[in-house]
């Protein structure tokens, strides 16, 4: 079967036209009279917060709901969609963020599901599905045969399935919801490939995404929803991060790195020739009181490791930490939550957040000792608390007892932080605290840094977007190749800026200071 699309409608009118579009759930709004046009061979951005409608909006164009109001046009002809087939017989294809590939079947059979091949009427010709879907797979570039079992493999290959599987149904407009969310960097290139081959070859492809270097980098134009109605759309040239981000939130750029001078105090966290033998070498830094220091690197540097020697997650071969002038012996993580360290870790969904656990349960994880009288839990107590960060951070959630993979990234984030914050940690250390979260959900986490810093905690932020490094650190220290190669802030006399931090990432001759006092 050929992928070869560009047989649709010229490009002179739009594929795919969304008009005047209204859903509403009992007691919310999700859409209001949204209109969008879609057109051939284009990459179109589709952005907003988290509870902008996106997901409304393409649960629509699947089929899976019905609109209120409004209409959807393919072609200029208006339609109807009252199940996923019809959407699906329509030309419209989706691939969730949550993938839906059946893992004990084989490729083909995820690619045929529902449609099998036949032979004599009643047997499944197994070969024929193979000989199909491996054509599609040779030309999507995928390293893997279609009889292998989709439990073999890895992400990245299972949405090619997906992929395949859409055009096998002749997709015309293939909708791509947070694509690169679980996939490394060179999985994200890969993917970039068959966007731009797809686009092409004249499918039309809606892109939702909340990182703008990726909507830079494939987007033609991009499109806005807030609080359910359709904002506006730029061109490629119209790009620039300070015109979508205020479209998206109604707040300029500048407005979320509203940095603060803060009142630095005494040393609270001294750490001295960390190593572990591999990745981390004789690190060497300290964190003061009422302080928020930066940890940056290109990937591979060591932060990470760091942090994760810090809070005794992994074995070091050397190494001291002290707390307050006091020499800790820090084992395992419990030894650092005992002494006041607390650690938001990068995955928050494999290393942080119990996500088949209630809110209330993940924000409370670390405080059953202290609502416990004889060894019985006081629910009351617990819920409580529980009540009170809800509340205090803003998080959105059907009721304490929802589940927290139910929610969105920036909330999963928030349940974290409210775990350590009812600790009250003297040392608090985030690693990629906004990363997989919309813009507004990361003003909120600045905020409460700064909050947190003025009641004198300390933390070390740690992340790999250089514009919040800049915008809400007081000083940061640079690491490269596992060692402290540089800082640039505090008393340095060297400003905090993006060519100063990368100066020490990338410099071969380690110019500068090494020491991280």
């Amino acid at each position: 079967m050929s992928l070869n699309t560009k047989a649709g409608p010229s490009n002179d009118r739009p594929i795919l036209e969304v008009r005047g579009i209204s859903k509403s759930f009992p007691g919310v709004r999700a859409l209001k009279n949204v209109d969008l046009r879609i057109w051939p061979g284009e990459v179109h951005a589709l952005m907003g917060e988290n509870g902008a409608g996106k997901s409304t909006l393409m649960k629509i164009l699947a089929g899976a709901y019905r609109p209120d109001a409004g209409e959807i046009l393919i072609d200029g002809k208006p339609v109807q969609f009252r199940t996923p087939h019809e959407a699906r017989s329509a030309g419209i294809g989706i691939i969730y963020q949550e993938l839906t590939v059946a893992p004990n079947l084989t490729v083909s059979g995820n690619v045929f599901l529902g449609s099998e091949l036949k032979r004599f009427g009643f047997m499944k010709d197994t070969a024929q599905m193979d000989r199909k879907t491996q054509e599609v797979l040779d030309r999507l570039g995928a390293r893997f045969k279609a009889s292998a079992r989709a439990a073999h493999l890895a992400v990245a290959e299972q949405q090619q399935v997906e992929i395949a599987r859409a055009l096998f149904y002749k997709s015309r407009i293939l909708v791509m919801d947070e694509p690169t969310a679980a996939l490394s960097d060179r999985e994200t290139d890969r993917l970039f490939d068959v966007v731009r081959q797809l686009r092409s070859e004249g499918l039309a492809i809606i892109y939702i995404s909340h990182r703008m270097a990726e909507v830079y980098e494939l987007a033609d134009r991009l499109s806005v929803l807030r609080d359910g109605e359709y904002v506006g759309e730029l061109k490629r040239s119209e790009f620039a991060a300070d015109k979508v981000i205020e479209m998206m939130v109604g707040r300029r750029l500048e407005d979320f790195y509203e940095r603060a001078k803060h009142t630095v105090g005494e040393v609270v966290l001294d750490v001295r020739n960390m190593s572990d033998g591999k990745r981390v070498k004789n690190a060497s830094f300290q964190l003061r009181k009422g302080e928020v220091l930066g940890l940056a690197g290109l990937v591979g540097a060591g932060r990470t490791e760091l942090a994760r020697l810090v809070f005794g997650a992994d074995k070091r071969k050397s190494g001291e930490v002290y707390l307050t002038g006091r020499r800790l012996k820090i084992n395992q993580p419990q030894d650092a939550v005992r002494a006041g360290i607390g650690y938001v870790p990068e995955d928050r969904k494999l290393q942080g957040v119990f996500l088949q656990m209630s809110s209330a349960e993940n924000i409370t994880m670390n405080i059953l000792e202290d609502c416990a009288t004889g060894g019985v839990l006081n629910f009351a107590k617990l819920k409580t608390r529980a009540t009170a960060e809800v509340k205090s951070l803003r998080v959105r959630t059907a009721s304490l007892n929802s589940r927290a993979g139910g929610l969105s990234g920036g909330n999963q984030q928030k349940l974290l932080l409210a775990r350590w914050l009812e600790i009250n940690p003297k040392v608090l250390m985030l690693d990629e605290p906004t990363r997989g979260v919309d813009v507004g959900a990361k003003a909120e986490i600045y905020g409460l840094i700064h909050q947190l810093v003025e009641k004198g905690m300390a933390v070390l932020f740690i992340s790999s977007e250089l514009p919040e490094i800049v915008g809400i650190c007081d000083r940061v220290l640079v690491m490269r190749e596992g060692e402290i190669t540089g800082q640039v802030g505090g008393d340095t006399g060297i400003d905090i800026t993006q060519q100063n931090i990368m100066k020490f990432a990338t410099d071969v001759t380690r110019s500068g200071s090494t020491n991280g006092n």
